[in-house]
């Protein structure tokens, strides 16, 4: 998910200096935890990111093998004064990296045979059954009938022909605003403006997503969009159970996920960390955690960007299918499904187009796109194998697992645009580095 400030935001926002911060990493020893000294490296990583103030604080977690996972934590939840000290624990938007979660969901009902992912999704909401694709986006909304319907891969991938308010442009773009297809939160400013219009629940989401046209023929083209978010709102379908209760008993609950929230509770509300905006070379503060637009309810669950998580709870869900689908005798999926899920699942003849460095995963030139995250598709000599799954989020969070050289990883930091720092490059780098993989 990408996100710009125009001057006008800018021009709202407060800078605060910034307070000292501790560049200490915390090592969490646990009874089967590989030593944190064992990851020289990674170590390193996340003292300098602190000491050189590119970010207030962060958190990463790298697991591999069987071992319990080295958690690495330095600097402060924020930088005004006594902020506290960030912990494998703290609270972090994760944006787009929910997409991933979303998509395990559906492979969830896809495995139970309530899904299928060449099926249409106008089997659950019949409005999409005849589509329209723009025949000039740029210029004016007319529009055509769709060569075919939109399915449920096409959603997992990107390649239904929807659109996104931070990647659209032109008269469309005008018509997701007016609509409220803005399935996303910024800070309280913004989401006064967001809330007025967007639609009230899910179901409402994807009948106000129906009445406009698409970018392209389904199954077409990569196009980063609203495609998790819809899906979102099919899996609530397709289940008969609100989606973020299934996410909540299908998936966090089985695997001791207790940090993870659409809404952060007032009771773990000092776990949340600050959210800033580069504005040149001053980091400023966009959305500080004590008046959190994610204190409060969102409209619906945003399927694309709605989640709020620790470290520790995002690695057991890359645990998970690191393990093809199961953690600590718990299994979410089977084997097989855990393997589609983070194969190459694009429509044939479409290749993944990547997105700007504001987000993503995977991002060479030999990568395809599984369900709601990018996949390896060759090994990389002294990085991630073949098959390696992941997505980064807006504020520069990033994750990913390499089942084939059982390595996996969660960087956590909060600032806007993602892309300030080669965070996902250097813990790919530090961490394959170490377990010389």
């Amino acid at each position: 998910m990408r996100l710009t400030f125009g001057t006008a935001m800018a021009a709202t926002l407060a800078f605060s200096a910034t307070a000292p911060l501790s560049a200490q990493a915390i090592r969490q020893p646990a009874t089967q935890a590989q030593d944190a000294r064992t990851l020289p490296q990674v170590e390193a990583l996340v003292q300098r990111y602190v000491a050189q103030k590119r970010a207030p604080g962060l958190a990463v977690a790298i697991g591999h093998d069987d071992a319990a996972p080295v958690l690495l934590a330095a600097g402060r939840t924020g930088t005004a004064p006594g902020a506290p000290a960030v912990t494998p624990d703290s609270l972090w938007r994760v944006y787009s990296m929910t997409k991933p979660i979303t998509g395990i969901a559906a492979m969830i009902l896809v495995e139970e045979g309530k899904l299928a992912l060449d099926q249409p999704i106008s089997d659950f909401f019949p409005a999409y059954k005849n589509m329209r694709v723009l025949t000039d986006p740029d210029k004016s909304l007319e529009s055509r009938p769709a060569a075919r319907e939109i399915t449920v891969r096409h959603l997992l991938t990107h390649t239904a022909g929807l659109g996104y308010n931070i990647i659209t442009k032109g008269p469309l773009l005008k018509e997701y605003e007016r609509l409220g297809i803005i399935p996303a939160a910024l800070n309280m400013q913004t989401e006064a403006q967001g809330k007025a219009v967007r639609p009230k629940s899910l179901r409402e989401f994807a009948e106000r997503t129906a009445t406009l046209p698409l970018i392209a023929d389904p199954g077409t083209k990569w196009s980063y969009s609203i495609g998790l978010d819809l899906m979102g709102a099919v899996v609530e379908a397709a289940s008969g159970v609100p989606f973020e209760r299934f996410v909540q008993t299908r998936i966090f609950d089985p695997l001791g996920m207790k940090s993870s929230y659409w809404q952060v509770p007032e009771s773990e509300k000092t776990r949340l960390v600050d959210n800033y905006a580069w504005v040149g070379d001053n980091l400023v503060p966009l959305d500080p955690a004590a008046t959190s637009v994610f204190l409060q309810p969102p409209s619906f669950p945003y399927g694309g960007a709605g989640l709020v998580m620790s470290a520790r709870d995002y690695d057991r869900f890359l645990a998970m299918l690191q393990n093809e689908g199961a953690l600590d005798g718990r299994r979410i999926l089977k084997p097989e499904t855990a393997r589609l899920a983070m194969s190459n699942l694009l429509p044939a003849g479409v290749t993944y187009a990547r997105v700007d460095a504001a987000t993503g995963g995977s991002a060479g030139p030999n990568t395809g796109y599984g369900a709601g995250g990018s996949v390896t598709l060759e090994d990389v000599p002294g990085g991630p194998g073949a098959g390696t799954y992941g997505w980064g989020g807006a504020a520069g969070t990033i994750s990913f697992v390499d089942p084939k050289k059982r390595v996996r990883a969660v960087g956590m930091v909060n600032y806007f645009p993602a892309g300030k720092w080669p965070l996902r490059e250097d813990i790919i780098k530090a961490a394959y580095a170490d377990l010389k993989r």
